[in-house]
């Protein structure tokens, strides 16, 4: 278990902590700016994730939330860092664990991420929000649940899933393409993570 949280603060990992926070909030704002019915700002989480570790993963995750929502005064995005934190640690426990070496595993790896936001927003979701997530298409869902009577816990998880699993999915594909291009010389200076020697 140790191994899995195992972490290097080396000069690779703390020059990636800011490319992968910068990587999050131009994701943010691209989604923002097209008003896609998706986040996008996981990607730079998951790749220091899988690069660094989880707790590299979760500190990358929290810091892009507390930047984004200070520098725009998105004051919701504040509070869902701790769903960022979930997903850091998630992925990077499923990369340590060889998650990452084959698109499938990969995808896996995605879903168990858009789980992990799942569990964390959807609380989060009800106490601040009465279930709503602010994304369209999830919230359209949650009001269509409401107008059937179905309770709001449900209602809220449903609304969090239509968004996060697509989400977290098309995120997994991005960063595994990222991931499995980038040179084994590159890799080797993130050590802590010996499964990714076996990507090209």
């Amino acid at each position: 278990m140790g191994k899995l949280f195992k972490t290097s603060f080396s000069t690779p990992v703390i020059v990636l902590i800011p490319a992968c926070i910068g990587i999050n909030y131009i994701g943010r704002l691209f989604a923002q700016a097209l008003k896609l019915p998706l986040w996008l700002d996981s990607i730079g989480t998951c790749i220091g994730a899988i690069l660094g570790g989880p707790i590299i993963g979760a500190i990358c995750g929290a810091a892009n939330n507390l930047i984004y929502g200070f520098t725009t005064g998105d004051n919701i995005t504040l509070i869902y860092a701790l769903a960022s934190v979930g997903i850091g640690i998630a992925v990077g426990i499923m990369a340590r664990l060889g998650f990452m070496t084959t698109f499938t595993k990969a995808m896996m790896t995605a879903c168990v991420g858009g789980i992990a936001a799942v569990i964390v927003s959807t609380p989060l979701n009800i106490l601040f929000w009465g279930g709503t997530t602010g994304n369209v298409w999830g919230d359209a869902v949650f009001a269509a649940t409401q107008s059937q009577g179905i309770p709001v816990f449900i209602g809220s998880l449903l609304d969090e899933i239509v968004v996060d699993i697509p989400d977290k999915l098309i995120t997994g594909l991005i960063v595994y393409l990222i991931i499995s291009r980038l040179p084994k010389k590159l890799t080797a200076l993130f050590d802590e993570n010996e499964m990714l020697e076996s990507l090209d």
